[in-house]
């Protein structure tokens, strides 16, 4: 072959990768491959060639990055098409990793779509048919399930507890739990739901990181997921930079379908569990995802009973205490001790059939209280505390302190926008809207088993709009349901935001010890509502339950 020859087929298949819209499915590739070839050869820096690829996972997963230190990789122009339901992207163990650049979506899709066709009387049961170009009905999971108003796109209602059965290859059907004649959904209007294409296993999750120290995620895109975007655990110090989730347009998607996609994943966006420092949140972008856009959090531990300094304890997943941590204790009906320090950990059998009867009276979630087959420990503490069975612990360090959200845009997803379990961080500067939840909440969440309380934390600077529940909510419950004497949270400051639309109150502060409110502008345009509880006929658009030391100046209410 003439170099002439050689040469114009090498610029048709540059072009076909470069143009800007194309619309071709992609190319099969072993990424892994290139990568590793490249890592073999020592390379620190390994820049993957522009172009639109098909990627088959192997052990469930479509790329692996483990064990690297001090290595750059760019992606800029590559898109990842996982060709399976499962994890995109690994990364464990590695130390000064980034990965810049690349797109990340799937082939089929990690959920199908289509639209109400008939209704029962009762509401309780939707005839839906799914849209050509989604997976089929055989791939239908019982998986956040969502309706959409057909004329704006957006959420029409709350989810709903719910079964669903096949009815043919492109119909399904969903039973609810629970219906009332007066439930807002309406035949034609559009649905999403969770879809399973996984014959070679399935691992939760687009990327997963684990036990990793300053790592960067720069300009990474995310169309899909089975589960969560960004999931980190064990990390220490990451970074997310200008990273986008969002359902991606008709114009750009590789596969044409009868509708627009309605979401881009399946759950939270960014979720950082048990980090040492916490994660950095820099102007990303998530919408349209089923659930949070950020979760930073720990994890509680219960505590069964208590003698002196000796705590019975049992481990929710792993028991993440070493002797010598600072640990944070919440008593039963949510008064936060001070911290103490571990002295000692031990052995101390299996979970009890008292234990077991204890949590099935809890107010916790269903698979915490029936399926908690924990280990139990005796953890001695540096002094002797007073906590009554139901109590928690939660290793201080190891809940994301030290995080930032900064200069983000979130919102139009089914729950909150910005969940904070973890002290010492801020959030500022970022833009929220649509969020069905609260737009930012600081909270422990004795329901998840969730830690911890939060101390020293900024939130300034976000403009917040048009949320169906409160702007800006800090406060905390014991296990009884009732909420937290003052000192559950510390040092919290609520400064130069703007809350408009959603309810009353647009800023609601329970259970704070130094609390400052100062020039927020609130101007709510709901009745009076709430999640956290109290009387909503006596909050105003700044209200605060519980709460000791409180500075409020220069607030605006429209």
């Amino acid at each position: 072959m003439s170099r002439l020859v050689c040469a114009i087929l090498f610029a048709v298949v540059l072009a076909a990768f470069c143009t800007p819209g194309h619309t071709a499915v992609g190319q099969d590739f072993d990424l892994q491959g290139f990568i590793d070839k490249a890592l073999k050869a020592d390379s620190k820096r390994i820049v993957i060639p522009p172009g639109q690829y098909r990627v088959k996972p192997q052990r469930a997963q479509h790329l692996v990055l483990r064990g690297l230190s001090d290595v750059q990789i760019i992606a800029d122009g590559v898109e990842m098409i996982c060709t399976e339901t499962t994890r995109a992207l690994t990364i464990a163990n590695c130390r000064n990793l980034t990965l810049r650049g690349l797109a990340i979506d799937y082939d089929p899709l990690p959920f199908t779509q289509g639209k109400i066709v008939r209704i029962s009387d009762d509401k309780k049961t939707h005839e839906i048919e799914l849209f050509d170009g989604y997976p089929g009905a055989e791939y239908a999971r019982a998986f956040k399930y969502e309706i959409f108003r057909p004329d704006t796109r957006t959420l029409r209602c709350p989810d709903y507890s719910y079964t669903i059965e096949k009815v043919d290859a492109r119909h399904i059907r969903v039973i609810k739990n629970r219906g009332r004649a007066t439930d807002p959904e309406q035949v034609g209007d559009l649905i999403v739901i969770g879809a399973e294409y996984a014959p070679g296993g399935s691992a939760g999750h687009a990327v997963e990181c684990s036990g990793n120290v300053n790592v960067r995620l720069e300009n990474i895109d995310l169309f899909g997921s089975n589960c969560f975007g960004f999931l980190e655990y064990n990390c220490d110090g990451s970074t997310y930079y200008r990273c986008r989730i969002d359902r991606r347009p008709a114009a750009s998607d590789p596969v044409k379908r009868a509708d627009p996609r309605l979401r881009s994943l399946n759950a939270d966006a960014y979720h950082s569990k048990h980090a040492i420092k916490g994660p950095a949140i820099i102007e990303c972008v998530a919408k349209f995802m089923g659930d949070d856009a950020v979760n930073i959090c720990g994890n509680y531990h219960m505590v069964t009973a208590c003698t002196g300094a000796e705590l019975r304890v049992l481990a929710n997943g792993s028991l993440n205490v070493e002797p010598g941590d600072p640990v944070e204790l919440l008593a039963y009906d949510g008064t936060r001790l001070p911290d103490a320090r571990v002295a000692r950990i031990e052995p101390d059998g299996a979970i009890t059939e008292a234990e077991k009867a204890f949590l099935l009276k809890q107010r916790m979630d269903e698979r915490i209280r029936t399926r908690w087959n924990a280990k139990a420990f005796k953890v001695t503490l540096d002094r002797a505390v007073e906590l009554p069975m139901g109590s928690l612990l939660a290793a201080s360090k190891r809940m994301g302190n030290g995080f930032l959200v900064q200069g983000c845009d979130f919102g139009m997803n089914r729950s909150r926008g910005i969940l904070i379990k973890a002290s010492n961080g801020k959030v500022i500067g970022n833009k929220l809207a649509g969020c069905w939840g609260e737009a930012i909440k600081v909270s422990p969440e004795y329901w998840w088993l969730e830690s911890g309380s939060s101390n020293d934390v900024e939130i300034a600077d976000n403009v917040i709009a048009d949320c169906r529940t409160n702007g800006i909510a800090v406060y905390a419950h014991g296990g009884q349901g009732k909420l937290a004497p003052a000192g559950a949270h510390n040092h919290i400051t609520i400064s130069r935001n703007s809350v408009t639309g959603g309810p009353v109150p647009s800023i609601w502060v329970t259970s704070t010890d130094d609390l400052r409110i100062d020039h927020n502008i609130c101007a709510p345009a709901q009745p009076a509502r709430s999640t956290i509880g109290g009387d909503p006929a006596k909050t105003d658009p700044i209200t605060t339950v519980s709460c000791t030391k409180i500075t409020l100046r220069e607030n605006t209410i429209k």
